[in-house]
């Protein structure tokens, strides 16, 4: 179920990632890719944000 779309400024701060380091990890598979919501907009969805920070909160704490 969607529940909310997550714009640049959102992902930035849910993350702790900057610009570059989301595009460079989406580039390299690594963060999921945004969706187009408007002609120079993009997005991601709540829950795909969601996901991406528990897997690497899991991973994480299978290195500790």
């Amino acid at each position: 179920m969607l529940k909310q779309i997550y714009r640049f400024p959102d992902v930035m701060k849910l993350t702790g990632l900057s610009r570059s380091s989301i595009y460079l990890a989406v580039s390299k598979e690594e963060f999921p890719k945004p969706i187009k919501i408007g002609r120079r907009a993009v997005g991601w969805h709540q829950n795909v944000i969601e996901e991406w920070i528990q897997k690497l909160m899991e991973r994480n704490n299978e290195n500790t």
